[in-house]
């Protein structure tokens, strides 16, 4: 068994054990479940060491037929583009269940439905073969529909209703392409995301128009691209934090990441629709970014906020050159970190005084000093302050839009102030001001909660006053791609 299979296995085997585990026995349950998330996260670190970075190709794969007659094949692979996003969903994971001592109903359905979800999210970024990459694609609906509706909100049924109605809509025009693609590759030649990209170039253009416009809307739901994103805020609100955290920081990544696997397999078709992405994208970063300014309940203004970001990655991707999907990557990297970061902090807030109106708060640097530092730090990687991780990213969106589209980055520019805005409204409405009576006597963060966040600030921190390991990480592989795509469109 190689390194990837074992990394994809080790959740199941926690399932397993878990579903021997007597449901009594709390302790011992959160114990074997952090147990295993922390085993994907060592394997996933030891990818980052073993990984060649000079070396732009799929390493480590993994290969052998499922069904010779459909051409299936189970095939794992990880390049510069997928292994940050496996390392970010082993990360996220094992934060969320640091983040979830507060569940206290169905503890075991609970820990088995987070490792279910990873389960899922690890095969979408491992898989190579695009069948199997629907198969998990699909396999996190269950888990995350189930985690929102149990254990969410007041309105966490309509919640988990619209997102389960959004994304499998969207999984149907994927599945559509997919089979169209398919008619054009050789008899038993299987699905392979390789194969795939060779038999693709066949398809006249007029179908390869509207394949990719299904892809589009696919994956444009899950990030989701505006205006597609219907089912996010609500899904946010009403989701419990440390599924707000996964959902957040690594579930919205699935979908960009098929998007620019997409981009690279069909750059003939890309180039059509980048004025109508481009268009979206400003649209989606504007918007959402106002949204968020307009909230009072913070984990409303994460979500829209993630809308916003989310429009910035759609600009990357859109743009077609290597500093734009090398933004990309970064983005939805740092994205994940804050988001992740941002969703904690809010839900461990909430927990303790059982409100999410920022107009109930205010002076709290006095009464939580750590909660407060966190969180600033949190707020400044959001709008892309220097020295975290969020300005990286955010520089190579605008370097890579101005070289695709010159001047029409102002509006790029006017999304960083709009995000600007309503990170320091943020900051200024939770820390300043006198101490209301109701926030006095308001514990700050614990041990293991200060653990968790520590690794999601310190990792905003690191990477964005040192980028050079990020950067390293997926440049042979951005190289690569953009070698395909200029090859492509000569």
């Amino acid at each position: 068994m190689g390194i990837l299979s074992t990394l994809l296995s080790t959740p199941v085997f926690g399932i397993l054990v878990l579903a021997l585990t007597p449901h009594h026995k709390i302790n011992q349950i959160r114990s074997l479940a952090n147990l295993f998330t922390s085993i994907a996260l060592f394997l996933s670190c030891w990818l980052l060491v073993i990984y060649n970075q000079n070396d732009g190709a799929m390493q480590f794969n993994e290969q052998f037929i499922l069904n010779p007659k459909l051409g299936t094949t189970f095939a794992l692979g990880v390049d510069g583009l997928s292994l940050p996003m496996v390392f970010l969903a082993t990360l996220l994971t094992s934060v969320a269940l640091l983040a979830s001592f507060n569940i206290s109903t169905h503890v075991k359905s609970f820990h088995i439905s987070i490792l279910l979800l990873e389960f899922g999210m690890l095969g979408v970024f491992l898989a190579q073969d695009w069948s199997l990459f629907y198969i998990f694609w699909e396999l996190t609906l269950s888990p995350l529909f189930l985690l929102i509706a149990r254990w969410g909100g007041v309105r966490r049924h309509i919640a988990s209703l619209n997102f389960v109605l959004y994304t499998m809509g969207g999984s149907i025009f994927m599945l559509i392409s997919l089979f169209a693609i398919s008619q054009y590759m050789p008899e038993h030649s299987g699905t392979l995301m390789s194969s795939m990209s060779v038999a693709v170039q066949s398809m006249p253009s007029g179908e390869q128009f509207w394949v990719f416009l299904g892809f589009i809307i696919g994956f444009g739901v899950k990030m989701p691209i505006f205006p597609l994103h219907g089912w996010l805020p609500l899904a946010h609100v009403e989701a419990p934090s440390p599924i707000s955290i996964l959902l957040s920081g690594i579930l919205l990544k699935m979908g960009a990441y098929g998007l620019i696997r997409v981009v690279v397999m069909m750059p003939e078709t890309a180039q059509v629709f980048q004025g109508p992405l481009v268009f979206l994208a400003l649209l989606g970063m504007i918007y959402g970014g106002l949204l968020a300014w307009r909230q009072s309940d913070l984990k409303a203004m994460v979500a829209y906020s993630s809308v916003s970001h989310m429009g910035v990655i759609l600009l990357d991707i859109a743009t077609m050159n290597k500093t734009g999907i090398m933004g990309a990557i970064l983005q939805m990297t740092a994205h994940g970190l804050v988001a992740g970061a941002m969703f904690m902090l809010v839900g461990l807030l909430y927990e303790r005084t059982h409100t999410r109106n920022i107009l109930d708060y205010s002076s709290l640097v006095q009464v939580m000093p750590r909660f407060a530092l966190f969180m600033t730090i949190t707020l400044f990687a959001a709008m892309g302050l220097p020295g975290t991780v969020g300005f990286i990213a955010e520089l190579h969106a605008i370097v890579g839009g101005f070289q695709q589209w010159g001047n029409l980055m102002i509006l790029l520019g006017l999304s960083i102030l709009i995000g600007s805005a309503y990170a320091m409204r943020t900051i200024g409405m939770l820390f300043t001001g006198p101490v209301k009576s109701q926030m006095r006597e308001i514990e700050d963060l614990r041990i293991f909660e200060i653990l968790a966040s520590s690794v999601l600030v310190m990792g905003i921190v690191v990477f964005g006053l040192w980028p050079a390991p990020l950067i390293d990480l997926s440049l042979s592989t951005m190289n690569l791609m953009n070698d395909i795509i200029s090859q492509r469109l000569q």
